[in-house]
């Protein structure tokens, strides 16, 4: 009898196991319909920087969400558009690239939508291409009755699957989950389950500075800007330090930027600076010593060096 319990238990842990998956799933869209807010609530956690501004995505991030029934990593893409110049264009590459590697693409709009506009038909145009199976995601589902909005796209392409969400609110997110789970392969996971971003500690520090920017600075400015993470010595790296050091650089294309970045007596430096280190000690745990500096360099979204260097391309 206890022979059998075994082979029972054995049989169960093996199926169990089968059942296991990994997998990526690529969230694409127009700017601002909520891809970085729906990974924040997948994860329970603050991993990507939102925003009401365009552009607030600037990389494919990879974030990681866990359960006992599979791994998902979750790739964050910047939204799509007409790309007005070299870095717009990398954003536009770097969606491409992640669709690429994906298992499965989610497309999100939103539940107030009434017509398909020009953004969204950029979208259509872009999945056009793509073989892996697509899911219809209208969130803010909070806001607006999704009703219209399913019909709407619904008639755009043949779907997988469809659901409405908000991410704000945590609505029919684990539904999502389950609704992934299907089209994602079997397999052991990919990271450590502790892992929530495939990221380094230098590029989430520069995310959180470029949060506090897109925050506080007009409409216009934060896309003329790049952080750049000059110096990072951890107490975890550097045993005598007692506080994170972060040096950082606020790279602009004009002296007028300057100007706006700094304020009149370096009341606006200052602003960013004190928002970034509170978010950048709850993120770490470490108390943090941020120095920010603010520099020129002419066209800098135009420059291949440039954006080499700031991992752009």
């Amino acid at each position: 009898m206890e022979k059998t319990t075994t082979d029972a238990s054995a049989a169960e842990s093996g199926k169990a196991q089968e059942k296991a998956r990994c997998g990526v799933v690529a969230l694409v869209g127009r700017p601002n319909v909520g891809k970085s807010s729906l990974v924040n609530a997948l994860l329970k956690s603050r991993v990507a920087i939102v925003s009401p501004k365009p552009q607030t995505t600037r990389n494919a991030i990879r974030c990681i969400y866990n359960d006992d029934r599979a791994q998902i990593i979750f790739t964050d893409t910047p939204g799509i558009h007409i790309p007005k110049n070299k870095l717009g264009q990398f954003l536009t590459d770097s969606v491409f690239d992640a669709l690429e590697a994906s298992a499965v693409v989610c497309w999100l709009v939103e539940a107030a939508d009434r017509k398909v506009g020009p953004e969204d038909r950029e979208v259509l145009t872009v999945l056009a291409e793509v073989a892996r199976p697509v899911v219809l995601v209208v969130n803010k589902c909070d806001e607006h009755d999704p009703a219209r909005a399913l019909d709407l796209y619904g008639d755009t392409r043949p779907f997988a699957s469809r659901i409405a969400i908000s991410a704000r609110r945590g609505r029919n997110v684990a539904e999502l989950i389950d609704l992934l789970l299907p089209f994602l392969p079997e397999g052991e996971p990919w990271y450590d389950p502790d892992i929530l971003m495939d990221g380094t500690e230098r590029f989430l520090a520069a995310e959180i500075i470029r949060g506090q920017l897109l925050t506080l600075l007009r409409d216009e400015v934060p896309h003329c800007v790049a952080v750049e993470i000059d110096e990072y010595k951890s107490p975890e790296e550097y045993p005598d330090r007692k506080k994170l050091y972060i040096r950082a650089s606020l790279i602009v294309e004009t002296a007028g930027q300057k100007g706006i970045l700094i304020g009149e007596r370096g009341v606006m430096l200052g602003r960013i600076g004190r928002a970034a280190r509170v978010e950048l000690e709850r993120t770490t745990g470490h108390p943090v010593y941020l120095d920010l500096w603010v520099r020129v360099s002419p066209g800098w979204r135009q420059s291949n060096l440039v954006l080499r260097r700031l991992g752009y391309s």
